[in-house]
């Protein structure tokens, strides 16, 4: 069975960072993209980051410049290092990955951020 296991969220004051980890487990293999979206109450669920098996990546334009999407290959892990976090930023971020069996979703994990 192929799953997505979500760490890392939590709650931080503004101006704080966060990682967040998703890592894929079972028999998945040929790992096309893997990313991050978000959905704050209210709002639809928006891409937050996005990394190709590549390495190309593309972001949000409310994260660039602060957020940073990275993976590790061998551990079928995508990260998501968030800084200078802003209460804006605070959703539920779900982990995404497309592979050559199909999409993955993970189960969200909170972040919050205070003012």
């Amino acid at each position: 069975q192929v799953q997505l296991v979500e760490s890392g969220g939590g709650l931080v004051q503004a101006g704080g960072s966060l990682r967040l980890s998703c890592a894929a487990s079972g028999s998945i293999f040929s790992i096309v993209t893997m990313g991050w979206y978000r959905q704050a109450p209210g709002k639809q669920r928006e891409l937050v980051a996005r990394i190709t098996s590549g390495g190309s990546t593309n972001y949000a334009d409310s994260v660039k410049g602060r957020f940073t999407i990275s993976r590790d290959g061998a551990k079928n892990t995508v990260y998501l290092q968030m800084n200078s976090l802003k209460p804006e930023d605070t959703a539920v971020y779900y982990c995404n990955v497309q592979w050559v069996g199909g999409l993955l979703g993970g189960q969200g994990t909170q972040v919050t951020v205070s003012s």
